[in-house]
């Protein structure tokens, strides 16, 4: 019976424990044979203390042996339009950095409550080629208007797009398909809005 003892309580150090420590409880084994209650006592004191060492005097893991990970959180000035990409905070911001870096603006009007401004939020974000070729923009996404009436050629309609070279000079040039809101874009109206990105940016080239 002793011998079965000892087979189980090896086998349970091999496993928790270091040689140096494997080896001092198998000398005190063989000098114990006639007391296997004190030997389970003594293994379990070993096991509890190599528990106790995996954790931190507050009760967390050791930040070593478990790596947290933490989300990335989305960009609260993205609205929902992007949140990998940067967006500006105000017109004033755009401009400033539409100079400095050389880059056209792309500003979007859109209410919160609007739900032509949700609907084309959502394909706005979700596709991939204007998600990519919206970070060659300054981007601004405003949900007042702004004191630049420039800003609306035709009304104060939403959503709309327009977009600002780093000259200042608003694109009026560049609208949507309807006569009546020559500025506003329809979900279905994402490859009409990818083509005039682009037609900004390649006007931005040859005429700066």
């Amino acid at each position: 019976m002793f011998y079965y003892y000892c087979s189980f309580l090896v086998a349970l150090l091999f496993k928790y424990t270091q040689t140096s420590i494997f080896v001092l409880f198998c000398s005190l084994a063989l000098t114990m044979q006639k007391n296997i209650v004190n030997i389970l006592i003594l293994v379990l004191a070993v096991l509890n203390t190599l528990a106790k060492e995996t954790t931190t005097k507050d009760g967390r893991k050791d930040p070593k042996e478990h790596k947290e990970t933490h989300p990335k959180l989305p960009q609260t000035l993205s609205r929902g339009w992007g949140d990998q990409l940067i967006w500006t905070q105000t017109y004033e911001e755009a401009l400033f950095k539409s100079r400095t870096s050389n880059k056209p603006i792309m500003i979007i009007h859109h209410l919160e409550e609007c739900p032509h401004s949700q609907a084309l939020k959502k394909v706005f974000a979700e596709h991939k080629e204007i998600q990519k070729l919206a970070s060659s923009f300054v981007l601004l996404n405003i949900i007042y208007e702004t004191s630049d009436k420039h800003l609306a050629p035709d009304g104060q309609y939403v959503p709309r797009i327009v977009f600002v070279d780093p000259s200042l000079t608003i694109r009026a040039d560049i609208t949507g398909r309807y006569s009546n809101r020559l500025y506003a874009y329809e979900p279905q109206d994402a490859p009409l809005l990818y083509s005039n990105m682009q037609k900004a940016l390649n006007l931005l080239k040859t005429e700066l």
